[in-house]
């Protein structure tokens, strides 16, 4: 049997994989882009569901794909078929992702269902090189079930759309998310370089963080009254200090040379960046009018805590050095973060007897 878990040369970021994470920022926005409508001060609860499972079905696409690259990438023809594949059909999927969803819901759907077999084909390939490599091989197994079960469920949904509750789109992102969950801690994986995997994970947080700087933009804009400054520069420090805290988590607390499977590390940033898209919508909320003051406190609060909830959550693969030290830094951060956004609930509140 081949020893798996020998050092092996560090793999590196390359360039079609920066180029490929570049439509997932398209599609950020045209995911935010769902939930503008506001209804009597409210988002309905159709988009806000089609916002979540469209979020969450985008992020986990870009999850799958970077699994491949980790593991079996040689920055060669068939990868760069493969990926390109992919982006093409991710045009259809942000295409797709609009106000009337449910027209698009027969292309969105196929799409998505063929991004999962196209990725799930490249797993098979890869199936018949590693036979004798026991771990692995049952990791490349895992991999197969969660992409062509999600498969199935995706191309299960385009005719049962009724409209109302999209049941299989919803089962659709539940299986990826659970199956992923409960095979991540089963082995422990030699074919995973976890230092590439938490650098394409934290370039991803970076390009969300720069549709959140672009929002913010927006804070600046009209006179530099008391009112315009204040809540300027309050999002300022908000997106600093989130920020802040990924950069230490990212440069000082993650152990980039642990042996791992990273399905957990990965399926923690799904909902990280969920966190994140939910921020820079709340964001935006918090400077229109037409939203009530109810949805944009739940909105922001809410975010918020899972933003740092996951945070805490990759506190697993700190160096061991730092485990005992630092756990209490992440409490001492949300408790911190709970007290600001309660602080600018406060500040909401007051503004918005003025108005009354």
């Amino acid at each position: 049997m081949i020893n798996t878990l020998l050092p092996k040369e560090e793999k590196k970021v390359e360039y079609l994989e920066l180029i490929y994470d570049l439509i997932f920022v398209y599609i950020i926005g045209r995911n935010n882009s769902l939930i503008q409508t506001v209804e009597g001060g409210f988002v309905p609860v159709r988009l806000f569901l089609t916002y979540v499972l469209c979020t969450l079905a985008v992020i986990q696409i870009w999850n799958y794909s970077t699994f491949y690259i980790n593991m079996f990438g040689r920055n060669g023809i068939r990868d760069h078929i493969f990926l390109f594949v992919n982006m093409y059909l991710l045009y259809y999927i942000g295409e797709g992702t609009r106000l009337h969803w449910e027209s698009f819901h027969t292309q969105y759907h196929a799409a998505w269902a063929l991004i999962l077999i196209n990725t799930g084909l490249q797993f098979l390939i890869e199936r018949r090189h590693h036979r004798e490599e026991t771990h692995n091989l049952r990791t490349i197994r895992n991999m197969i079930i969660v992409l062509f079960g999600e498969a199935v469920l995706v191309l299960l949904a385009i005719p049962a759309k009724n409209g109302g509750f999209p049941l299989f789109t919803f089962l659709a992102v539940l299986f990826g998310i659970g199956m992923t969950w409960f095979f991540s801690d089963k082995e422990r994986a030699g074919l995973i370089d976890f230092g590439h995997l938490s650098e394409r994970a934290m370039l991803y947080v970076v390009f969300t963080f720069g549709e959140m700087i672009i929002t913010t933009a927006s804070y600046f804009e009209g006179d530099l009254t008391g009112n315009s400054v204040y809540f300027s520069a309050m999002a300022f420090l908000i997106i600093a200090a989130l920020l802040l805290s990924y950069e230490i988590l990212y440069n000082y607390i993650i152990d980039r040379e642990k042996i791992t499977t990273g399905l957990a590390y990965m399926m923690i940033h799904v909902f990280l960046i969920f966190a994140m898209n939910n921020l820079t919508l709340a964001l935006e909320f918090m400077q229109d009018t037409k939203v009530s003051l109810l949805p944009k406190t739940v909105f922001l609060v809410s975010a918020f805590l899972l933003y740092y909830l996951c945070l805490f959550a990759l506190m697993r693969y700190a160096r061991k050095r730092l485990m005992m030290v630092l756990r209490e830094h992440m409490y001492a951060n949300i408790a911190v973060s709970v007290l600001f956004v309660y602080a600018m609930f406060g500040r909401i509140c007051l503004y918005g007897k003025k108005q009354v």
